[in-house]
């Protein structure tokens, strides 16, 4: 498993919540389970109560890409730090997958995780995911979206940092609704320009007379 997967744990949990929509879908074990994708076992070690401690984690999370949208490279760093101390891995290289029909191993770093409960475990994941995303490609890399009102999160991997949206569907509705703006612009310049000509016409007029 590459390393750079595990920053999609992140962008998974704090992208559960949609603030500006009041949109909450961590309301329940299951939906906590479903954070871990095909992680199955780490997945059945879920709780009730790892929905209140996911909850908090995500709050911590979102933090973190508010304070690197923001511009403040430092405050994000240190609230990641945190929770680097806070949820430790243990690195290993691991060879589940095979690089060739000889059987030799695919050796890879996998992250490897000793937790008291499922929100430790998954906690513990992302924070180092994040980490090695932001410490690889920048702190201006994480972002959030800048379609209102939708705030998700994303992890910008484009070769010119140009990604501004979560997803094309925020890129296409944003782009939209640019293009209705700038046409009422339009409208209302052409309508304040008629009126100035309207009104210097019947200046015009009444010099005449």
């Amino acid at each position: 498993m590459e390393l750079a997967y595990y920053s999609d744990y992140a962008v998974r949990l704090v992208n559960s919540e949609e603030p500006a929509r009041g949109k909450d879908t961590l309301t329940s074990v299951e939906a906590v389970r479903d954070l871990f994708g095909g992680n199955s076992s780490a997945a059945r070690r879920a709780t009730e109560a790892d929905v209140t401690r996911f909850r908090s984690v995500r709050g911590r999370l979102r933090a973190v890409f508010e304070a690197a949208d923001g511009g403040d490279e430092t405050l994000a760093v240190d609230l990641l730090n945190s929770l680097l101390l806070e949820f430790p891995v243990s690195p290993q290289i691991s060879g589940h997958d095979f690089r060739d029909d000889d059987g030799r191993p695919l050796w890879h770093m996998h992250l490897a995780d000793h937790p008291s409960n499922a929100t430790a475990g998954y906690a513990a994941i992302a924070a180092m995911g994040l980490a090695f995303h932001l410490t690889e490609y920048g702190v201006d890399r994480l972002g959030l979206c800048e379609a209102s009102p939708c705030r998700n999160a994303y992890l910008d991997t484009s070769t010119n940092r140009s990604r501004r949206y979560c997803s094309d569907r925020c890129a296409t509705r944003a782009n939209v609704a640019a293009y209705r703006a700038r046409k009422r612009l339009e409208a209302d310049r052409s309508q304040k320009t008629g009126l100035a000509a309207d009104s210097a016409q019947r200046a015009a007029a009444k010099s005449e007379r």
